[in-house]
Formats: C-alpha cells, sequence, structure tokens
C-alpha cells in the first residue's frame, strides 16, 4: 500500500511524519531535507507506517515536502487534449519539450500565493511531480521496470504562470518562478514497486472557487515518465530531491487562437501582435484573482493511490 510521508512543523521544529486519515505518525528521526529522507529514511517511516497516529493534522503546519535548494524540471504540452488546445498534433510527438522553474517558487500546498503587481494574467497548472531517488549524472535508459529506482515519490504541483511575463517576453523561466509560484504537496506518495503502473491511472482535478477548470487523467500523457527521464539525462544532471513537473491537462486560462488566426495575426508587427494577443487573454474570466482559492487533487479511482489536496488562495 502507498505511503504518505508529510512534512511539518510543529512550535517552530520541522518533522516528518506517516499521514493517514486518523493522523500522523511520526518519524523518530531529524531529516532537515528530503535528500536526508530519501538517503537515510526508510526504515524509519516503514516502522512509523505501522504506529497509530499520535498527531492530528490540523494541529501543525503543512510544510513543503520538497526542501530547497532543488532543481524543479518541468514538461510542457504533454496530455493529448492540451497540446489540441494548443494548436499541436499530439500523435506527431515531434519533440518533448522541457523547462524549468527556480525553487524559490516552491511553496506549501497549504497556504497562499502573491500575484505581483505587474501581473495580471495569473494562471494555473495542476501536474504530476516525480522526485527523484537517486543522482544521475550521465545518459541513462529508464524502462518502466527500472522507473521505481529513479523515483522516490510522486506529489501533486501546481505550476502558477505569469503569461504576461512568460509569453510576451518569452521568459519562461521568470514567468513561471516568482515566489510562491510552485506548491508541491501536501505530502509525498510513495509507491510500493507493484504499484508504478498507476502512474498511467491517475485522475487529476483543479477547480478555483468550486468550478472545475481542469480534469484529466495521466493515461493521457503524451511522453510517459519513462522516455521523459531518458531524455532528460542526456542534457541535465539530477540529485535525490528533485522534482520533474510532468505536465498540466486542457483548462488552463490561457487560450491560444485557432491556426488561422494565428497566421493571420503573426504577421502582424510584433508589438502590435502582442496589444491583441494580450488584450483577447485580459477579457477571459479565468485568470486568477485575488481571492480566488484552488484546490487540486490527484488519486486513483480505486483509491489505493491518494496524493492529497492542496488549498491555495491568491493574494492581490
Amino acid at each position: 500500500m502507498a505511503t504518505n510521508l508529510l512534512h511539518y512543523e510543529v512550535n517552530g521544529t520541522s518533522h516528518w511524519g506517516v499521514v493517514s486519515k486518523s493522523g500522523i505518525a511520526p518519524l523518530d528521526g531529524e531529516y532537515p531535507t528530503t535528500a536526508a529522507l530519501i538517503e537515510r529514511g526508510e526504515a524509519d517511516w516503514r516502522a512509523a507506517a505501522a504506529k497509530t497516529p499520535s498527531i492530528k493534522i490540523d494541529s501543525v503546519t503543512i510544510l513543503s515536502p520538497v526542501t530547497t535548494p532543488c532543481r524543479v524540471y518541468c514538461q510542457g504540452a504533454n496530455y493529448r487534449q492540451h497540446m489540441i488546445e494548443s494548436g499541436m498534433d499530439p500523435d506527431a510527438k515531434l519533440f518533448n519539450m522541457f523547462f524549468t522553474k527556480s525553487d524559490a517558487s516552491v511553496s506549501s500546498a497549504r497556504g497562499v500565493v502573491r500575484r505581483p503587481e505587474h501581473v495580471a494574467l495569473l494562471d494555473y497548472e495542476i501536474e504530476l511531480a516525480l522526485i527523484f531517488r537517486r543522482p544521475i549524472t550521465s545518459a541513462v535508459t529508464v524502462t518502466r521496470d527500472s522507473l521505481k529506482d529513479y523515483v522516490f515519490a510522486i506529489a501533486i504541483a501546481n505550476d502558477l504562470s505569469a503569461r504576461d511575463v512568460q509569453l510576451p517576453q518569452t521568459q519562461f523561466f521568470k514567468g513561471k518562478s516568482y515566489r510562491g509560484f510552485c506548491p508541491i504537496g501536501p505530502w509525498l506518495t510513495l509507491l510500493e514497486p507493484e504499484e508504478f503502473g498507476y502512474l498511467d491511472q491517475l485522475d487529476l482535478q483543479l477547480t478555483v472557487n468550486g468550478t472545475v477548470r481542469q480534469i484529466d487523467t495521466t493515461g493521457n500523457l503524451v511522453f510517459k515518465p519513462a522516455e521523459t527521464i531518458s531524455e532528460l539525462s542526456t542534457f541535465a544532471n539530477v540529485a535525490p530531491g528533485d522534482v520533474l513537473l510532468t505536465g498540466t491537462p486542457s483548462g488552463c486560462a490561457l487560450r491560444v487562437p485557432p491556426p488561422p488566426i494565428r497566421r493571420l495575426v503573426q504577421l502582424l508587427p510584433e508589438r502590435q501582435f502582442w496589444k491583441l494577443f494580450l488584450n483577447g487573454q485580459r477579457r477571459r474570466p479565468q485568470y486568477l484573482q485575488p481571492g480566488d482559492r484552488i484546490n487540486a487533487r490527484i488519486h486513483s479511482a480505486d483509491g489505493r493511490v491518494d496524493l492529497g489536496e492542496q488549498m491555495t488562495e491568491v493574494l492581490g
């Protein structure tokens, strides 16, 4: 059975524990980083999983289960319908799109995110996050069978994005890296080796103020985790505790014009093109506003794998 590991704080001190519906069973050891937990915490969390929970979850402050510094790698347009929505052909599979977020963006799954004053087009992106188990310092070939050797845990992530920075400035890194722009958790879900098949059958859902905005299943990922990690290893190093965000489903606030209109407006001078594009996006009510509440869930239909629920409030 999958184990859920919570990183939490009590009286200013951080701890780790196994969390369930009945509460938290704390680990005995101290693990200042996610990497330390990965490298020497297995016996501890397995022992805690067999104990009766002794702490109520509502009595603690939930921290990000991914500690910093770390690398945050991301995939773009990796769900079939999202690719179609973005004007791409998912069956062509021309390339796997990679980018990064700053680890300054990593934050708790139960908290707030402040929209920067200069940002009007703040968007949401629910994603399945993979937390790496082992270092990768050269090209490797990862298979479905060996994936468990490279992935320690999975979690929910929200790849929040300032579209009016990301797109007109062609600044993916900056537009997606403002502080608080990557809530992760609420916990890490550790799959047993026989449970890794669930990576192809997890349901994702994101709501804003109770209205469903995104819903899909990881079965619709275009580039699967094994082939993605294999490709990532050809140009990037990985350390235990680093993160890979595997892409978001359709339903974001961002809407790209249909191909015929795109071809037409791209003939305009660049300044005029972006002015028209941004004006059109500003008319979309789906972009996040101060006071909005984002809830995100990922779980399997049978309930065996449950990554919990994110609850994020947007501040102005």
